[in-house]
């Protein structure tokens, strides 16, 4: 039986999506025609997807605030200017998380112009994506830059959160790193990149997860599930998100939509219900955290 978004029971914070208008700014994954990707084929969303279209698919579900994720355009100083605006004309999204090369020595002049914008929350630089991808941009050759540490450490310097996507092979270089930053406060996005669903695969994973959160400064989404498990439904979700509560407990773990991205998957209340079907035998104030109240507090969003 079809739903009525307009009865959702709770508020909705979305804590993981993201906007983009090809004629304003530059993405060069969304102009690179037939490429495949990690998550699949990006032909469907490979156009504007704006404010009034995630409007759109929100529809009546009651989400009240949203955090965008920076989304690999080539000029991230243009991205957020044009996000601001956004925020500031359509009232989405209410925080930005830009991209910034944190190994780059000029980084503080990059950073100094990114805080010029009020909904400047943190800064996210992906670390890993799939192993294949990875190797061709080279991203985790990060995790042994010294450079790149100085650059996080930057960031608990100007009270700037990091969002930490990842794969599992990393977090234990990862967890090196960060057990150094006890100041910085970080999200790992898409609930660490679940690929691997073989028992070897899902025990790296797990152990991987349970390490990172020893560190109290280290919390995580549940997002972008869809590009792990395509044909998703709530039963086939429901190992990743009882490891990760598990984990983390419900008190640093927030929810995000990863749209449009997760459009190629099913639709934006599909997801909601399905997070609301997980939460069941949860008590109210824990479902209450969970789809609000981490995702306020982690980039400090007002009421």
């Amino acid at each position: 039986m079809e739903k009525d978004n307009a009865k959702f029971p709770y508020t909705i914070y979305d804590a993981h999506h993201h906007l983009w208008n090809l004629s304003s700014v530059e993405y060069p994954w969304l102009n690179a025609k037939g490429v495949k990707r990690f998550f699949g084929d990006p032909a469907p969303i490979q156009k504007n997807y704006l404010a009034k279209d995630f409007q759109s698919d929100i529809n009546a579900l009651p989400v009240k605030k949203s955090v965008h994720i920076q989304v690999g355009a080539d000029d991230p100083l243009a991205e957020t200017a044009w996000l601001q605006n956004c925020s500031d004309e359509h009232g989405f999204p209410h925080a930005i998380v830009a991209y910034c090369d944190l190994e780059n020595k000029d980084r503080n002049a990059s950073l100094d112009q990114l805080q010029e914008h009020s909904a400047l929350k943190g800064i996210r630089q992906i670390i890993g994506r799939h192993p294949e991808e990875d190797a061709q941009h080279g991203t985790s050759s990060l995790l042994s830059n010294t450079e790149w540490h100085k650059g996080l450490k930057e960031l608990a310097m100007r009270n700037l959160s990091f969002d930490l996507q990842i794969i599992p092979d990393q977090m234990k270089k990862m967890y090196q790193i960060l057990k150094n930053l006890e100041h910085l406060q970080v999200v790992i996005c898409h609930a660490g990149s679940p690929w691997y669903r073989d028992s070897q695969g899902w025990k790296i994973w797990q152990q991987g997860l349970l390490q990172l959160a020893k560190l109290p400064n280290v919390h995580c989404k549940l997002s972008g599930l869809g590009m792990f498990d395509r044909e998703w439904s709530v039963e086939s979700l429901r190992p990743v998100f009882d490891t990760v509560l598990e984990t983390f407990g419900t008190e640093r773990v927030m929810f995000g939509s990863n749209f449009p991205v997760d459009k190629l998957y099913g639709p934006y209340d599909k997801l909601w219900w399905s997070y609301l079907e997980l939460c069941q035998g949860l008590s109210d104030i824990e479902k209450i955290n969970l789809f609000q109240h981490n995702c306020k507090n982690f980039y400090k969003l007002e009421d």
